[in-house]
């Protein structure tokens, strides 16, 4: 896969990503799942420690380790792939909890370069809930959300804030967007590109 074919949709927690991702994977695009709830669904079933209310330093590895593989294994993809938080995520995730980062974090992060756009879902009282998995509350989710912009600022991103509508909206933004780039975007996916308005 083209480096720049891989497209993170980031931000704080419980913002509505997963629901754009899945909105995506429906229109015909690959879509990679966020790494930290499938680490704390398993570890939960495995009463492993690497969660990020017990050892939260695992939990970090854990995530390089998982991001890493989905990123090798996306590696000879065509077209668009919409990754749920990419590698740099997990350096806003060790600021936000105050913790060490990976030691292989720095070369993953330079290593494993995403679209030059990144997509970043605002904080949004409206949506906001906690469950299982997501223990923060809505102040620590909005931090966490500054912590995401300026990490991928950082590391050389640009970053785009998803516009607070209807999940087609969204969905629409994030294609337009790719389409301006590309000239691609509304052609890659098996379901096209409805005329849901922004």
């Amino acid at each position: 896969m083209h480096l720049s074919r891989a497209v993170v949709l980031s931000g704080g927690p419980g913002a509505g990503k997963t629901t754009l991702l899945n909105a995506l994977g429906q229109a015909g695009f690959p879509v990679v799942p966020e790494s930290g709830r499938a680490i704390i669904q398993a570890q939960q079933q495995q009463g492993g420690r690497a969660l990020p209310w017990a050892d939260r330093q695992a939990f970090a590895r854990a995530m390089l380790a998982r991001d890493s593989a989905h990123y090798a294994a996306n590696d000879d993809a065509e077209g668009w792939v919409f990754f749920d938080r990419g590698i740099p995520d997990i350096r806003g995730y060790c600021r936000v909890a105050e913790i060490e980062e990976p030691p292989a974090l720095d070369d993953g992060i330079t290593r494993c370069r995403y679209y030059p756009t990144v997509f970043l879902a605002p904080p949004w009282p409206a949506i906001y809930a906690q469950d299982a998995e997501r223990r923060q509350d809505f102040a620590t989710a909005t931090t966490t959300f500054e912590h995401m912009r300026r990490v991928y600022t950082e590391s050389g991103y640009r970053t785009l804030l998803l516009p607070c509508c209807d999940v087609a909206g969204r969905r629409d933004f994030v294609l337009r967007a790719l389409e301006a780039g590309s000239g691609t975007a509304s052609q890659q996916g098996t379901g096209g590109v409805p005329s849901a308005g922004l």
